[in-house]
């Protein structure tokens, strides 16, 4: 049953899909949405999302000692959509296709990317971890206090994030970078329908304009970096 199943998932790929891939390596990238809406901790939804009031996903308490993040910086949105290829995948408020990180934790949440890695990987911060949802429903959302006290949105426990990568809306040049990093569904499991082979992430930005150059060689070759 288990090979037949792993047959019948590779016969299913698209062709830009590696040779040997299969699901069940994966994770949990077959797992099924929720057919429930109930509340999110702290999300608000539009009329594709409704959900019934229920208690924060943090407790009040420490509230006032966490870091404020500009409106520069706040994820806003979150919105279902599609794009060529890969399928759905969850977008912000620019336009911007989401990740997930297989190093992070989801029950309980946790971001275990920071420092250069939070550089290359942008969090999707908030404040009020409120973001207006579209295609998303609204019981999976949440927060996730980072090492800096700063909160992260999240999707089904698993922290959201932006690749440095990606310089276009629609983008998704993070998918499978260093076999760890997704691209989301809008139910939180990894959207493997286009799997390329791993591939390094881009380096850090640079410091200074100085740097700009090797920076920009190591967009295009990759950088020797472990997330």
């Amino acid at each position: 049953m288990v090979v037949g199943a792993a047959l019948a998932a590779v016969v299913a790929l698209p062709g830009c899909a590696p040779a040997g891939y299969n699901a069940a390596d994966y994770g949990n990238a077959a797992e099924p949405a929720s057919n429930d809406i109930t509340a999110t901790p702290g999300a608000t939804a539009d009329a594709e999302a409704t959900a019934e009031p229920t208690a924060p996903a943090d407790p009040a308490d420490g509230e006032a000692n966490t870091p404020e993040v500009s409106d520069e910086l706040a994820t806003t949105s979150l919105t279902g959509s599609k794009v060529p290829r890969m399928g759905k995948v969850v977008e912000d408020q620019d336009g911007f296709v989401l990740y997930r990180f297989d190093d992070d934790k989801d029950d309980p949440a946790k971001s275990n990317c920071n420092g250069d890695c939070a550089e290359v990987w942008p969090p999707a911060l908030t404040n009020d971890g409120k973001p207006t949802l579209k295609g998303v429903k609204a019981d999976l959302v949440g927060t996730v206090t980072r090492a800096d006290g700063t909160k992260q949105l999240t999707l089904k426990g698993w922290p959201l994030y932006r690749y440095l990568g990606d310089k276009k809306p629609g983008q998704w040049k993070g998918q499978n970078v260093g076999g760890k990093w997704f691209v989301i569904n809008p139910d939180g499991t990894k959207n493997l329908t286009c799997l390329p082979a791993i591939s390094k992430p881009v380096a850090p930005p640079a410091d200074d304009e100085a740097e700009a150059g090797a920076e920009g060689a190591a967009e295009d070759s990759g950088s020797d970096y472990s997330y």
